[in-house]
């Protein structure tokens, strides 16, 4: 016997945007249709559990981000390191 909970999706329509959430994750995606919504929130849920991949070069440049300067687990330059050992 399962005793794990049936995930729900909730689907609500706010100035002209449908809006698709997982309950159980908290996760909210949106879309111009309810298909759309909801496709956009299986993506979320995808990078949500891990799944997924890194973007690709061109696509950070499509974001605004330049790909030689995104670095992870960098420190922010405005942000102070402070060595406490």
């Amino acid at each position: 016997m399962s005793t794990a909970v049936d995930p729900t999706i909730t689907l609500t329509k706010d100035d002209g945007w449908w809006i698709a959430k997982d309950t159980e994750t908290g996760v909210v995606s949106q879309g111009e249709s309810r298909v759309e919504a909801l496709e956009n929130l299986d993506e979320a849920l995808s990078g949500y559990h891990g799944e997924g991949r890194e973007p690709t070069d061109e696509e950070l440049r499509e974001a605004g981000i330049d790909p030689e300067r995104n670095v992870s687990n960098e420190p922010k330059p405005e942000t102070e390191v402070f060595d406490i050992s």
